[in-house]
């Protein structure tokens, strides 16, 4: 086992633990959907989306079609996209298009991260060594989840369930109180969901829909009024 790949693993034990708390919330969250423990695991184990994962399970409750949930995760998960360009920079000559592949499946919010701050360039064997130990707590924690319920009282479940919406409040709030592009998105985005929930016309249309124009309308929007300058992309 090279250094490198030693490295990556210690790297990735923090966003483990991390994983496991949030994933065990999922894991509980599927089985209130009525998926098994065996189903909810495997949607872990193929996907490391939170919330595409949350998403998708909700569409799959409300029997949504594949079309629906296929643009419901494309837009929730487009900014993988651009985080896997972006880290493709720091790549050295080891990183093959197979590596390439490997790599984009594993390359979720906290391990672009840790990755991009590291000096230098990075190569196949530390990435796949700070991808494991995140699945390994994404997937565990995930089936611990859904065991557990299957087994607990019903004001527990229901209380672990809001853990997973913790965490994203938890990712929204600090940039929310520094900067007012992000106030604005998050706000414009709340403010959209609120309105699709209550107002006569719209308030039935699919959960699925409501997410991909709640998400690109209050991008835009940022995007309109809090343009990106020329230098300041550049830096």
């Amino acid at each position: 086992m090279g250094s490198a790949f030693k490295k990556g693993l210690r790297d990735g034990i923090p966003i483990a633990l991390g994983y496991l708390s949030v994933s065990f919330a999922f894991g509980i969250q599927a089985v209130a959907c009525g998926l098994t423990p065996l189903q909810a695991l495997l949607i872990s184990m193929t996907n490391l989306t939170s919330a595409g994962q949350l998403a998708g399970i909700t569409l799959i409750s409300q029997m949504r079609p594949l079309m629906e949930m296929a643009l419901t995760q494309l837009t929730i998960n487009l900014r993988y996209a651009l985080m896997s360009l972006a880290l493709g920079q720091k790549f050295d000559d080891s990183m093959t298009t197979l590596h390439r592949a490997g790599v984009a499946f594993g390359n979720t919010d906290e391990i672009f991260a840790v990755a991009a701050s590291q000096t230098g360039k990075i190569g196949h064997s530390y990435m796949y060594g700070l991808m494991v130990m995140p699945y390994i707590g994404w997937s565990g924690g995930t089936i611990l989840g859904a065991v557990a319920g299957t087994l607990l009282p019903v004001f527990i479940r229901t209380a672990l369930g809001i853990a997973i919406y913790g965490m994203f409040l938890a990712i929204i709030i600090p940039p929310m109180r520094e900067k007012k592009a992000e106030r604005t998105v998050i706000f414009a985005a709340a403010a959209l969901s609120i309105a699709f929930r209550v107002l006569p016309g719209i308030r039935n249309l699919s959960s699925g829909y409501v997410i991909i124009l709640c998400a690109v309308a209050s991008a835009a929007l940022g995007a309109w009024l809090f343009p990106v300058k020329e230098e300041e992309e550049e830096s």
